[in-house]
């Protein structure tokens, strides 16, 4: 017996006769050339370890403090935030204040939403309740 055999034809003519030796499964997921000693339940594993991380959200009354109270939060100021919030949950808080050079967050862990900002200043003789941690940045 030859190494041939049919392959169906989806286009609605005869089959084509392919040499067996020639064909290759296609590569719908694109793993093409990637070789791993480690096994699917390792990977996956290993995916699933890895932390998602959420954007932080901010409340319209967070909002409105930050822009009445001038607060300047940049690229490097939401990455700190954002480590912030993180470290609180690995500690299993939610409601946390989170403390930074120029200012202070009140954010729900578990919602990861900034409730409310105020600049240094406001800070001064303040009383924060409610809250089950700090985190100083």
């Amino acid at each position: 017996m030859s190494n041939t055999f049919l392959i169906p034809n989806v286009s609605g003519g005869p089959g084509n006769i392919v040499n067996r030796e020639n064909t290759q499964a296609p590569d719908p997921i694109g793993t093409k050339g990637i070789e791993s000693n480690e096994s699917f339940s390792q990977i996956l594993g290993n995916q699933l370890e890895k932390p998602i991380a959420e954007p932080l959200r901010f409340s319209a009354h967070a909002s409105a403090r930050i822009q009445s109270r001038k607060l300047n939060l940049g690229a490097d100021e939401m990455r700190k935030l954002g480590e912030a919030v993180d470290r609180a949950a690995a500690k299993g808080l939610d409601d946390t204040l989170i403390l930074t050079k120029d200012a202070a967050f009140i954010v729900s862990v578990k919602n990861r939403t900034v409730v409310t900002a105020m600049d240094i200043n406001s800070m001064q003789g303040n009383v924060f309740t409610n809250i089950e941690g700090a985190v100083i940045v």
